[in-house]
């Protein structure tokens, strides 16, 4: 096990890469966004991702961020997940992966095996979150993805995504079920939700954040935002702001 750290601004970007080893790229503090060929995935403060290893991803800054990561190599007999998922940080794992980056290059410490078990432990109890906006492999279809996430407020239907692609809104109603499980219509809503969690982590106000979202009103996306996410915009807000996820780096 490696752990490395690093204190990037708003905006900057770690260029697409991978690892040879399963990582774990904690946000101590800030939001980033997550890239890959399985998907795109926002990672709030006190989340983490955990990216198997020889997955390619990109990782954009949404403000200051405080990153620290783990690279993992199996031992023995241990299974990891074969793909990305996001763990909320419980108070034990923050702290241990803090820890990591003090202990873990420090070769010799006798703490180092206890601090590695207990990663280990915390991390096959953490608790999944669901932060994954799912991207399908049609390269016309991922194309208008992908242009949603950087508009997410665009409200064009099937016939007009059709008319883009050359496509029948048939075809790409089909295609949509067949590549993500579920319809436009749901992918949008769902995309709309993850993306509003990084501009609420901004501290961005809850009646600008769903306008550039696609809501005539604050109430109507906070509505949408408690059933999609189980929680309104302002309980999450206050969450991922909350001092208790801020570091102090030395």
């Amino acid at each position: 096990m490696e752990a490395l750290g690093d204190n990037y601004g708003h905006g900057e970007i770690v260029a697409l890469h991978c690892h040879a080893e399963d990582q774990l790229i904690y946000a101590a503090s800030g939001v980033m966004q997550v890239s890959s060929d399985q998907g795109n995935w926002v990672i709030p403060s006190g989340h983490a991702l955990w990216v198997p290893a020889a997955v390619g991803h990109e990782i954009r800054m949404i403000g200051d961020v405080c990153v620290r990561t783990l690279l993992i190599r199996p031992i023995g007999g241990e299974r990891s997940p074969a793909r990305c998922q996001v763990i909320e940080v419980s108070g034990l794992l923050r702290e241990l992966i803090l820890a990591a980056a003090r202990l873990l290059n420090e070769h010799g410490d006798p703490r180092d095996h206890h601090v590695r078990a207990l990663i280990r432990m915390e991390l096959d109890s953490a608790r999944r979150v669901d932060s994954h906006i799912p991207i399908p492999r049609h390269p016309r279809l991922r194309a208008l993805c992908e242009r949603f996430l950087d508009d997410p407020a665009q409200e064009l239907t099937l016939e007009q995504c059709g008319a883009q692609l050359n496509m029948s809104s048939r075809t790409i109603a089909r295609l949509f079920q067949r590549e993500l499980a579920m319809s436009y219509g749901e992918w949008r809503t769902h995309t709309r939700m993850i993306l509003s969690q990084q501009c609420l982590a901004g501290g961005m106000p809850i009646l600008t954040v769903a306008l550039e979202h696609g809501y005539q009103s604050a109430s109507a996306f906070a509505a949408m935002f408690k059933r999609t996410l189980g929680y309104t915009p302002r309980d999450w807000q206050m969450s991922a702001v909350s001092p208790a996820d801020t570091v102090q780096v030395h």
